[in-house]
């Protein structure tokens, strides 16, 4: 598991083909190394991968189909920047929102913004996802845990402050680059339960079916 707080800017230094898949070797920046040991996961781009070799300053991982179809990797070139954290530690400091790794989409920049010292980005995002993004709940864009300020039928808007633009790859972001999305489990967690609820109601005439929906509760903060 992860928490969405980047912990350094890494390079992806070469794409390795490998039959119909791909391996990866991405310079690790800042990223400390010391501790990581063969079979620990990174969080690429907010892409949970699992390191099969590594050095000092470097690691390869490995990338499956699965992950090519559903993730922005499938466009990946050697130069290109990549978001990276180590996976969680008991004792980690709990600063973004529970993150899996596990990318439930691709996401495109339509509009980016100056307001302030901040910069604003509207996010296109995929039908299928559109009904866990909540205003004020909480989304992973490559890897980086960050607050929805609005949303639209097909789009998002982020807010990003100038610490969060100078420690991840976002500054670079402009419109047509492709993004990594996870939605916050929670929200997945929250559909299914009501939909279990939905399924006893219908198979048994004498429970009633639940008020609770995933719509109220996004509208009290909860999803």
């Amino acid at each position: 598991m992860f928490t969405g707080i980047i912990e350094a800017v890494g390079t992806i230094r070469a794409i390795i083909p490998k039959g119909e898949d791909i391996r990866i070797d991405v310079g690790a920046g800042s990223l400390d190394m010391f501790d990581v040991q063969l079979g620990d996961s990174i969080a690429t781009n907010g892409v949970c991968l699992t390191v099969i070799h590594k050095t000092e300053h470097s690691y390869q991982a490995d990338l499956s189909l699965e992950t090519l179809n559903k993730s922005a990797f499938a466009r990946a070139q050697a130069g290109d920047l990549v978001n990276l954290e180590k996976a969680m530690l008991p004792t980690t400091r709990f600063g973004g929102h529970i993150v899996s790794g596990h990318v439930d989409g691709v996401g495109e920049v339509i509009e980016r913004t100056q307001s302030g010292r901040a910069i604003e980005f509207w996010i296109k995002m995929p039908a299928e996802i559109a009904r866990y993004i909540a205003e004020k709940g909480s989304v992973t864009v490559d890897g980086i845990s960050l607050t929805v300020n609005a949303v639209r039928k097909d789009a998002f808007r982020l807010t990003i402050i100038p610490h969060t633009s100078s420690e991840t790859t976002i500054q670079s972001f402009m419109p047509g680059r492709v993004v990594n999305l996870e939605v916050d489990i929670m929200a997945r967690y929250l559909e299914r339960l009501i939909e279990s609820k939905s399924d006893v109601s219908e198979k048994d005439g004498n429970t009633p079916a639940s008020s609770v929906t995933l719509e109220f509760l996004q509208q009290n903060g909860f999803a």
